[in-house]
C-alpha cells in the first residue's frame, strides 16, 4: 500500500522533531525516513504538493534548510482511514491501525457505531477478542452463535421460543407423528446466488448425523429424503414433537454443500480475519431484509485496557460505538440471562445425594454468591431456572460433608471467584475441595469429566428455554456420566416420554417436574444469571436485546445524514 508507505516515512521524519520546525539537511533526514537522498527528494516534493510540510531547501550538498510540518502523522492517518472506508476497503484501512493504544482510541472513536459510507449505512462494533470461527459445529462462545444465526439458515427457526419456518414455510405430520414433510419456499438461493435444492438439503442432513452430538440431537431420526423438489421428508422410529426444535438448533444450521462458509441467512460474510469480521446483507434473502449494508466487528482488544482508561466492558455488557466515550454511550436495552452459571454433583461411593443436598443447603444459607467480589450490577442470584421455575430451598440434614471433593469448573471468568468461595466454605465444614480449571466455554471433548464429584459450568439459554433445557439433559458431555446409573437410566426415559407428548404445555409442565426432582434430589443447583446491557451512540436505532444478550442486525438502523429543514421565516 504505497500511500501507507510514504505516511510511515513521514511519521519517521516527523518524530525527530516530534513536529517542531527545524533546521536540517537532505542526508539527515533520508537517514531517518531510511531511503536515499534522491528518494528523500522525491518525497519532499509530494509531501509539499501535498500540504503535508514546507522545506525551504538551500543549494549545495550538506547545506541545512528550513522545514516546517504543516500536517501531523496523526491527521493524515485519520485521512487516509477514512478515505479507506470510504471506498470500501476495510481490510486495507486496517493496516492504518499499528499505532500505539493511546493514539488508536482517538483513531477510531468517530469511526465506531453507526456510519454513512458512499449512501450506504454501515454499523462499526468495537470487540474485545478475535471470534473463533463461523461453522455452527465448532463455536461455543456467544457471539460466535448469534453471528451464525445471522449467516445461515435452517429448515425453522425460532421466533419468540417457538419455532417457526424458515428455508421451510409448512410443515406437517403424519397421525402417528413419525413421518414429517417439510415444504420449502420457492426461489430459495445460497449467497452465491445458487439456487438452493432439497436434494443439497439431504445430502447436509446426511452428512451433519455423522457428527456424534448431531446424531444425539436426532436420535430418533432413521432417514432423509426428497420426495420432491420442494419438499424434505423425516421419518423416525418413534413420535418426536421436538422435531421442529431441534431442527432451529444451532447444529442444524445448512452451509452450503461444497462451501461451508457459505450460507443462506440475511446476511453473507465478505471478510473473516482476526482483526476484522465484516458482514453483508444478501439482497436476496427469503424473509424480511436487513435496513443495513454492512456489520463489522473491529478485533480491537487495545480500546478495552483499563490502564488506557478506557470502558473494559465484561462480555455480557456490549458497547456499540466507542467504548472509552461513555457520555455518549446509552443503555439502550438490558435484561436478565435465562442462561444462568450452575453447581452439579455427582452423588457416588463417599458421596452421598443427601450429602449433594447438604452442599446445596450451604451454598444457599450462606450467601456466598450474593457476596462475590465482581461489578456491581454483573449478576443476579439464580432465583428461578425458567420464569415461573422456583429454584427450591434446601431443606437438609445437618450431616457432614465427605473429606475431600474434586470440582471441575469451566469459564465464564466468574466462576473462578465462585471456585474459590465454593472451598472457603466446604473448607470451614471440614472438606478439603480440589479445583480443576477448564479454559472452555463447553464440556464437549472434556474427557476428564468423569472424575469430577462437583462441576460448575455456563448454561447458555437462547431462544425456547424449556426445549433448551430438555435437549441440554440429552446431548450435553456434563451427563453423561450421570446416564450410567439407575436414576439417570429413569430420566432418560422419563426425556423420551416427554418428546411424545403433542401438547406443548403439558411438554413444559413434564419437563419443570422433571428439573425440580432434579433440584430437590441434589444434582443441579442454578447459581446466577447475568445482566445482559447494550451500550449504544445517538443515532443508531432498532437496539434490543435478543436472548443471546446481543440485538438482531437485520432490524438495526441508522438514520441518513439529512440537513435540518429550514424554517417557514427563512423560507420565505
Amino acid at each position: 500500500m504505497r500511500q501507507l508507505n510514504r505516511l510511515n516515512q513521514f511519521q519517521r521524519l516527523w518524530q525527530q522533531s516530534q513536529g517542531a520546525a527545524q533546521q536540517t539537511c537532505v542526508a539527515d533526514m533520508a537517514r531517518h525516513c531510511i531511503c536515499s537522498e534522491r528518494h528523500l527528494r522525491t518525497l519532499l516534493s509530494q509531501w509539499q504538493h501535498a500540504g503535508w510540510l514546507q522545506w525551504h531547501g538551500e543549494p549545495g550538498r550538506g547545506k541545512q534548510g528550513q522545514l516546517r510540518f504543516l500536517r501531523s502523522p496523526e491527521e493524515l492517518r485519520q485521512q487516509l482511514l477514512q478515505h479507506q472506508l470510504d471506498a470500501g476497503d476495510t481490510a486495507d484501512a486496517l493496516q492504518l491501525l499499528d499505532v500505539p493504544p493511546e493514539r488508536l482510541i482517538n483513531m477510531l472513536r468517530p469511526l465506531m457505531g453507526g456510519q454513512w459510507q458512499n449512501n450506504s449505512p454501515v454499523l462499526r462494533i468495537p470487540y474485545y477478542r478475535p471470534l473463533e470461527s463461523t461453522e455452527p459445529r465448532q463455536i461455543t462462545g456467544r457471539a460466535e452463535q448469534h453471528l451464525v444465526r445471522q449467516l445461515y439458515s435452517g429448515l425453522t427457526r425460532f421466533e419468540q421460543d417457538e419455532p417457526v419456518g424458515d428455508l421451510a414455510h409448512h410443515w406437517q405430520q403424519d397421525a402417528s407423528a413419525c413421518s414429517w414433510l417439510f415444504w420449502l419456499r420457492p426461489q430459495l438461493v445460497w449467497h452465491n446466488e445458487e439456487p438452493i435444492r432439497a436434494a443439497q438439503l439431504v445430502a447436509q442432513f446426511r452428512q451433519l448425523m455423522q457428527d456424534p452430538r448431531i446424531s444425539t440431537l436426532l436420535a430418533d431420526v432413521v432417514s432423509v429424503d426428497a420426495p420432491h423438489p420442494l419438499a424434505v421428508r423425516f421419518t423416525l422410529r418413534r413420535s418426536d414433537f421436538w422435531l421442529p426444535h431441534r431442527l432451529a438448533h444451532l447444529l442444524c444450521l445448512l452451509p452450503h454443500p461444497d462451501d461451508a462458509r457459505i450460507g443462506s441467512g440475511p446476511w453473507k460474510l465478505m471478510h473473516f480475519t482476526p482483526e476484522l469480521v465484516r458482514i453483508e446483507s444478501h439482497a436476496r434473502w427469503h424473509l424480511r431484509l436487513p435496513l443495513l449494508q454492512a456489520v463489522e466487528y473491529w478485533i480491537t482488544p487495545q480500546l478495552f485496557d483499563p490502564m488506557l482508561g478506557s470502558s473494559c466492558r465484561h462480555p455480557v455488557q456490549i458497547a456499540i460505538g466507542d467504548a472509552d466515550d461513555l457520555k455518549s454511550l446509552q443503555p439502550v436495552s438490558s435484561s436478565i440471562s435465562l442462561g444462568f452459571c450452575y453447581l452439579a454433583c455427582r452423588p457416588r461411593a463417599g458421596f452421598s445425594p443427601d450429602q449433594a443436598r447438604r452442599l446445596f443447603q450451604l451454598i444457599q444459607q450462606s450467601g456466598i454468591i450474593g457476596r462475590l467480589p465482581l461489578d456491581e450490577g454483573l449478576i443476579t442470584p439464580s432465583q428461578e431456572l425458567l420464569p415461573g421455575w422456583p429454584v427450591p430451598q434446601m431443606d437438609a440434614e445437618p450431616l457432614p460433608l465427605p473429606a475431600s471433593l474434586t470440582l471441575h469448573y469451566q469459564l465464564p471468568m466468574e466462576l473462578h471467584q465462585t471456585a474459590e468461595a465454593l472451598r472457603q466454605l466446604l473448607q470451614q465444614h471440614g472438606c478439603r475441595l480440589s479445583v480443576v480449571f477448564h479454559p472452555v466455554k463447553s464440556w464437549h471433548g472434556i474427557r476428564q469429566l468423569d472424575d469430577a464429584d462437583i462441576v460448575m459450568g455456563d448454561r447458555l439459554i437462547g431462544d425456547a428455554p424449556v426445549f433448551t433445557l430438555a435437549n441440554w439433559l440429552q446431548i450435553d458431555r456434563l451427563w453423561h456420566p450421570f446416564w450410567l446409573t439407575p436414576q439417570g437410566a429413569a430420566i432418560q426415559t422419563r426425556l423420551l416420554a416427554i418428546q411424545q407428548v403433542a401438547d406443548s404445555e403439558a411438554r413444559s409442565q413434564a419437563l419443570h417436574q422433571l428439573y425440580q426432582q432434579l433440584m430437590t434430589t441434589g444434582i443441579l443447583l442454578p447459581l446466577f444469571n447475568y445482566r445482559y446491557q447494550i451500550y449504544a451512540p445517538p443515532g443508531v436505532e432498532g437496539i434490543e436485546l435478543n436472548t443471546l444478550g446481543w440485538f438482531d442486525f437485520s432490524r438495526a438502523w441508522i438514520p441518513p445524514p439529512i440537513d435540518p429543514p429550514r424554517s417557514c421565516s427563512a423560507a420565505e
